[in-house]
Formats: structure tokens, sequence, C-alpha cells
């Protein structure tokens, strides 16, 4: 019998998948220290996307936000994800941001890693691993499953071999953003890996979109994993991460055993959930079984940016032909990992094809920049037509003769008018319009109204369902109308 070990993953893959990266400081500060105190062995809670997302959404300042979260959990290691070559934008960001945004992360109390890079360029993870170890931080190298002809066995654990040749990396993290891996594939992927990683810890994140990866970690503990990603109930499943609570039972049942302190599941749950009703956000997600998406292995959280792509075109009732054209397109670019920034690539080329109703009609510059090579080499080439088609499209020759500058830090900071580390992260990776926003909304409240009633709750369904993005209610007593936010 094993003793597994667990990640906690509701404030940041939980809130990511369900919530659209709205979580707030205030929305998780009242059970954060719950959460430090239940026995994680690390709490996963930062990345460039999630601060992006507040300050254009919530119109808060990271920075503090993270701070004060930070500090309401001192007992447990606390972790930040990272691309190895970009931050927020879908492009490529400049070595010394990466390497600048790396260390104020530590500054600021992280001191846990998740490093990935969807086409494995290792010197760049590397790289990064070392600016962490400044700090004494732990790093985790991350392999970024997919399904497909040339991902195999032999090619996933050469990547991870690479990773574990670097004393900076401490383990392996075998990521599935799709949730589609079977204990049939464990079974000589899992053995393949640890063969070549010298012993090193090796972790497992699974998405349950195809309501599959419960089990997946209950087969991969048997092949040999000891440390697990799970959410609190209210924020897993669907497109999140199985629950703490359904895995620590079934690993209970098998004779497995943990160090989580059950008492404290309840509370988060029931937090979280009347925290999400109350903003309107998802919780007690499950999905059924799709096979579709075993062929596009679209991340759950971009299926609700494919849905709102399409409905800016009126076209809501073609999703499911955009989800075929992705699997078509990402088998015509070679096979490119579904994650950032690769699985938004390939689903906005994809509504893209459908919406004109001819295909590679519109070619996105990051598509160019992506057969070029900016991003790295392909794991398997491009289709020759489509390559052809990429490489004289009408952006192709402008895109080609700006390869991606590398401007060092002295230069960034005068570009940006700033030497403060902070700031010069947030003004080199957000429109200064947006962080004007977030700077007269004020300080990061530190907690959430969980306002709700009967009626509130009919108005919020009339909302979801009305055709107009506003309800109005009319009495004796009032006269109120309630527009849907943007």
């Amino acid at each position: 019998m094993a003793h597994v070990e667990f990640l906690d993953e509701t404030m940041r893959d939980g809130q990511q998948s369900l919530w659209g990266m709205r979580m707030q400081a205030g929305m998780a500060l009242p059970v954060s220290p719950l959460i430090d105190r239940t026995g994680f062995r690390v709490i996963d809670l930062a990345g460039s996307s999630l601060m992006e997302v507040l300050i254009k959404h919530a119109q808060e300042n990271p920075w503090e936000g993270l701070d004060l979260l930070v500090n309401s959990m001192p007992r447990t290691r606390l972790r930040g994800g990272m691309r190895s070559n970009a931050s927020v934008t879908f492009g490529v960001t400049p070595d010394a941001l990466m390497d600048l945004w790396m260390r104020q992360l530590n500054e600021h109390g992280i001191r846990s890693f998740w490093i990935y890079d969807v086409l494995y360029n290792i010197d760049k993870m590397h790289r990064l691993a070392k600016v962490a170890k400044e700090y004494g931080s732990e790093v985790a190298g991350s392999i970024m499953y997919v399904q497909s002809p040339v991902h195999t066995d032999a090619y996933f654990a050469d990547k991870a071999g690479q990773m574990a040749a670097s004393p900076d990396i401490d383990t392996i993290l075998l990521y599935d953003t799709a949730g589609v891996l079977e204990k049939e594939r464990l079974q000589t992927l899992i053995p393949a890996i640890k063969a070549k990683i010298s012993g090193k810890p090796l972790e497992f994140h699974a998405n349950n979109i195809l309501g599959q990866s419960g089990k997946a970690y209950l087969d991969a503990v048997d092949l040999g994993v000891n440390i697990l990603h799970t959410a609190s109930r209210s924020m897993a499943n669907g497109p999140s991460v199985p629950s703490t609570e359904s895995v620590v039972k079934n690993l209970e049942i098998l004779g497995h055993t943990h160090s989580l302190d059950k008492t404290l599941f309840k509370p988060v749950e029931e937090h979280f959930r009347a925290v999400g009703k109350a903003a309107g956000f998802l919780v007690d997600q499950f999905n059924e079984y799709d096979v579709l998406a075993v062929h596009h292995q679209i991340p759950g959280g971009m299926t609700g940016t494919l849905k709102a792509q399409l409905a800016q075109h009126n076209m809501s009732d073609r999703l499911d032909d955009v989800l075929e054209e992705t699997a078509k397109v990402r088998r015509e670019l070679g096979y490119p990992g579904m994650a950032t920034p690769f699985s938004q690539l390939v689903g906005t080329l994809a509504v893209l094809n459908v919406v004109t109703g001819k295909r590679y009609s519109i070619i996105p510059d990051e598509v160019i920049q992506y057969a070029a090579g900016y991003y790295g080499q392909t794991v398997a080439p491009i289709e020759g037509d489509v390559l052809d088609r990429i490489m004289t499209s009408s952006r192709a020759k402008e895109v080609l003769n700006s390869p991606p500058p590398q401007p060092s830090i002295e230069d960034l900071q005068k570009q940006y008018g700033t030497t403060d580390p902070d700031e010069l992260i947030l003004r080199a990776l957000v429109p200064e319009p947006a962080l004007a926003r977030m700077r007269a909304a004020g300080a990061v409240k530190t907690d959430f109204p969980l306002l709700s009633s009967p009626e509130l709750d009919q108005v919020r369904k009339l909302l979801k369902i009305a055709s107009i993005p506003a309800v109005q209610i009319r009495s004796a007593q009032m006269d109120l109308t309630l527009r849907r936010s943007a």
C-alpha cells in the first residue's frame, strides 16, 4: 500500500476551469487558512493568466491579492505555474521578463513551481528552474500529455529524462489536460517515465472532462505515482480535477494512506459553493463521456471560449462542427499539445475555418509564428499544403521579418518607464487602460458578499436565458433594471 500526498487545485485549476479565472482574493480568504491546515503537500495558487484576468475583469491588483492569500497560508508550500517562454500572451515573452516573473513570484512567497512547454524547450525550462533555486523553491518539470500517433511512451519518457537530468528539477508532473488517460496507457506510460527520471517523485494531474480521471488516479497510484492533484468537491470535476473527497475515500477503501485532515473538507466545500452561486459561477460539475473529446482534446476551460466566439457570429449551433474542425486542424498542424497557447491557437483557427466557410482563409499571426518555429520545433511536420497556405498568407512576410525580440531588463525598464519589478511586469503584460481601471478601483476587498434569496436566484436564472442581457423588475415599491456585465 502507498502513502499518497495531495496537491490542492481549488484556487488555481478549480477556479480556472469553473470560474474562468475570476476568483478574487476576498472569495477565498475566509477559508484559505483552513486549506492551509488541511495537510496538503502543496497548494496551487498563482499564474500569469490568472493575474491578467483579475486586472481586466475584476479590477483587482493581483500582487496585492496574492500577498493577502500567501500571508493567510503560512504552513503550506504555495505553487505558481509558468510556461517556459511566455506570460499572459499567446506569443513569446522575452527571457529577461520571464526570469523577472519567476523572481517576483518568489519574492511574494511562492515556493513551488510547475514549468511547462508543450514543445519542450528544455533549455528554457532548466533556466527558469535555476532561477527558482536562487530562493530554494521546489520545481516540477511538466509532461503535458497528448494522445496522438507521434506522442509515444518513448517520446514522453525521453522528455521526462531530459528534464529530470537537471538537479534543479525536483519532481516530474504528468499533466493530462483532456482527461483521456486510461489504465491501459498508464500501464506502459508511467513505467517508461519512471525509468528515466532517476527516482524523482512523479505527480499526476488529470482534468475530469470525460468523468474517468478519478479512476485513472487510483491506477496511477498502483503504478507508483504518489502525488495527486485534486480540488474541493464544489470546485472539482467536469473540466476541473477530481475531488479531494472522492479520491481520499477511494484510496482509503483500497488501503492506501494520506495525511489530510478530513474534518476541514466540508467548510471549504460549502464556502466555495456559496461564493460560486452568489457570483453566478459554476460549481458541483460533472461531465458525460464524449468520444469526440478524445479526438480534439480541448481543455475544459477552452470550450467556453469557443462558445463565446461562435456566439459573436450568431453561430452557437455550430459548436460540434468547430470541435470536429479542431481535431482536423490539430492533426494538420502536427499534433501540438492542447494546452496554452496551442489549445487557443488551434481552437481559434477552427472557429475561423467554420465561420468563414473557407479553411485557412484567415490565419492569426501566432499560427504563422508557430509554423516558423518561434515557439520551438513541432512534434510532427505540418502538412505540406497547410504549411504552404500559412507561409503565403497576407501577414506571413511581415511576421517572419519580425521575430520575437529579446530585450534586456534595462531595455524593458526604459521602455515601460519603471524600475519597480512588480509594476514592470504589469505594464509589460497588460494594456494601460486596464491597469488604470484597476488602480481606480482601490484596495483589494477581503471578503465577498454572499447575497442570495429566492428572488435573486430567479433573476439569475432569467439573466441566463434572456435573449437580451437585462431583466426589469417592477412593483408598487420599486422599478429595478439589472444588466448582465460584459
